[in-house]
């Protein structure tokens, strides 16, 4: 790793966006740490990618990352908290087994990592939250994956809350939707690919964004909440 490369952190780097957001900022000379569950990403190979294992659920996994991760580096500078699940997407009926995996994951593991890393976010340092378009308030116009809306709307006010929390520390905190982009969670019909989400995703990373507001990475512009 050169001395001078920015170093970003991407949960649930292993595949979709969060994996073609990783392959960006490698060929943009900046240094990944990027997290999956079994602690693989087997599709990059790079000096600049360094990979830990980390299970937003378990609070054990949490620890052992934060562990490896400061031990290695002295800080980071822009966390991208991507990992998410959505197992209710496009079901019209929320059930509680959804409502509850996905808040475990979406809403408690990131705030709970978040949390513990925050101390390790270098002055001038980004925090970038993978959320929606699905969480807005003002546009909802479906009655369907309610779980996966609930989660993205909780993680939005964790935005707003955390940008005036970390606003004297001179860290950025904004949410981004990423567009509706063909991965595994998307539903068919999905127009965008990983690689234009993730170049309009880098965009705003090379933005000066308010902090504390919501951006669309599709359209590079300021979306409300």
């Amino acid at each position: 790793m050169k001395s001078n490369n920015k170093i970003v952190l991407i949960t649930g780097a292993n595949s979709g966006i969060g994996n073609a957001l990783a392959e960006k900022l490698i060929a943009e000379n900046y240094f990944v740490i990027g997290t999956s569950r079994n602690g693989k990403i087997e599709n990059i190979s790079s000096e600049n990618l360094f990979v830990v294992a980390l299970d937003l659920t378990d609070q054990n996994s949490i620890e052992n990352a934060n562990s490896i991760i400061r031990n290695k580096f002295k800080g980071i500078d822009i966390l991208v908290n991507n990992a998410g699940i959505a197992p209710d997407l496009d079901k019209i009926k929320p059930d509680f087994e959804s409502l509850k995996l996905t808040f475990e994951t979406n809403v408690f593991g990131l705030v709970n990592f978040t949390e513990t890393i925050l101390d390790f976010v270098n002055e001038n340092g980004k925090i970038l939250n993978i959320s929606s378009i699905m969480a807005t308030l003002n546009q909802v116009s479906k009655i369907d994956s309610t779980a996966y809306r609930m989660s993205k709307s909780a993680l939005n006010m964790y935005t707003k809350t955390l940008a005036a929390r970390l606003k004297d520390k001179n860290i950025n905190v904004n949410s981004i939707h990423p567009g509706w982009v063909q991965t595994k969670l998307s539903t068919e019909g999905a127009p965008l690919t990983t690689e234009f989400s993730a170049n309009g995703i880098f965009k705003l990373i090379e933005t000066e964004m308010e902090t504390g507001t919501f951006w669309n990475a599709e359209l590079q512009e300021k979306m409300v909440w």
